[in-house]
């Protein structure tokens, strides 16, 4: 798909987002100061090398397609050397772009097009490490809430479907299925979000159950997966949910969603119950050493692997062992990682903490390492120059 044709035109949108028109006033200054200073004294070709400053996953395409925008708009020519295929590992320091051109018409591009790359290698990075934890579990993107605009939403949605990608390449994984919002749901080879019910529509309904009868009656065509811990009778409502829609549990398009906060455990859970249903199904991840952190997401309140495990348990028991089990909260590389040492039997898990989780991470950076020809860089950065 290209730029032409993506469905994106709104402001918001990262491939096209600023215009040419009005890039300037989201500029650093002293670029614009600085092509001034070109523009009163000679242009001379220069390439600038654009780099992480931790190992990423290469994803630049946003910002690639946004210079070939940009230098179309001015009628110039900026030669764009891509180093790593786009899912690519690539190391802390390593140039993933080389840029070259007239100094005048690149030198006020930097400040965007850096802002396009840094978050979106890392969340991809993130992304991928998720789904090879979990390979056969699919991953839903619910990161638009958490983002600071629709810009941003747009490049962690990209950055998602390249870790994705990847890592249904390397390891056969379900990977990402699709997202929360029709807006970028192309990145996810769809034409709309994925998406049910939040709390707010149980709590408007009353109960769980009849908040599932409203849905269903008003989306009889959308899949049916409902959220079960709004009153905290995670148990209860699964299984009177199930037996109310027997038919569509039976045939397996029922799906049920834990998203219990980490105030309390679910439903029939303690820790001493947790260790046992661990002890049950999984012995060896709660055997040896396990951080704090770690114990936490196996034995602890809220969606833990032993929640997981005893939701199963109880469904498998009552005859609904087609019904499906959708986890939310909180589910980080780190915690993706501690379900896979208990081996939780997790459909699909809905996330948005593949987002950069330490903001200074994503900073990527560019420096000039050519002057018409002549390799020039500042001290201490010499590793960017081309080999």
């Amino acid at each position: 798909m290209t730029a032409e044709d993506h469905p994106l035109k709104s402001h918001g949108d990262a491939r096209h987002h600023p215009a040419s028109g009005d890039m300037a006033r989201y500029v650093d200054k002293y670029f614009l100061r600085t092509k001034d200073c070109v523009g009163q004294f000679g242009d001379c070709e220069v390439t600038y090398a654009v780099f992480m400053r931790r190992p990423v996953t290469c994803a630049p395409r946003l910002a690639v397609e946004w210079i070939e925008q940009m230098a179309k708009a001015r009628g110039v020519e900026i030669k764009i050397e891509q180093n790593f295929k786009e899912g690519a590992w690539v190391g802390a320091g390593e140039p993933m772009l080389y840029l070259t051109g007239p100094f005048f018409h690149l030198v006020d591009l930097e400040t965007i097009y850096l802002q396009k790359i840094g978050a979106a290698c890392v969340a991809a990075y993130n992304a991928y490490n998720m789904c090879v934890e979990l390979p056969k579990t699919g991953f839903l993107a619910m990161e638009a809430r958490h983002c600071a605009g629709t810009e941003m939403a747009e490049l962690m949605a990209y950055g998602a479907s390249v870790g994705s990608a990847k890592a249904k390449k390397k390891v056969d994984a379900v990977g990402f299925i699709g997202n929360a919002t029709d807006a970028t749901a192309s990145y996810f080879e769809r034409v709309e979000g994925l998406g049910t019910m939040p709390h707010a529509l149980i709590g408007y309904a009353g109960s769980t159950l009849r908040a599932a009868e409203m849905f269903h009656a008003t989306h009889p065509n959308t899949a049916l997966v409902v959220l079960v811990d709004y009153f905290g009778t995670e148990v209860d409502d699964t299984l009177a949910v199930c037996r109310h829609f027997a038919e569509i549990a039976g045939a397996g398009d029922l799906s049920i969603r834990l998203d219990t906060h980490g105030g309390r455990f679910v439903q029939g859970l303690d820790m001493a119950a947790s260790y046992a249903v661990l002890e049950r199904n999984a012995p060896n991840s709660i055997r040896g050493y396990r951080s704090d952190a770690e114990l936490r997401h196996l034995i602890g309140t809220g969606v833990s692997a032993a929640a997981v495990w005893h939701m199963r348990e109880t469904l498998n028991a009552a005859g609904f062992d087609k019904v499906r089990i959708i986890c939310s909260s909180g589910f980080s590389p780190e915690k993706c990682r501690v379900f896979a040492l208990a081996d939780a039997p997790v459909d699909i898990v809905g996330t948005g903490s593949y987002l950069p989780n330490k903001w200074s991470e994503t900073y990527a950076t560019a420096d000039i390492i050519a002057y018409d020809g002549v390799r020039r860089v500042k001290v201490g950065r010499e590793f960017l120059l081309k080999r």
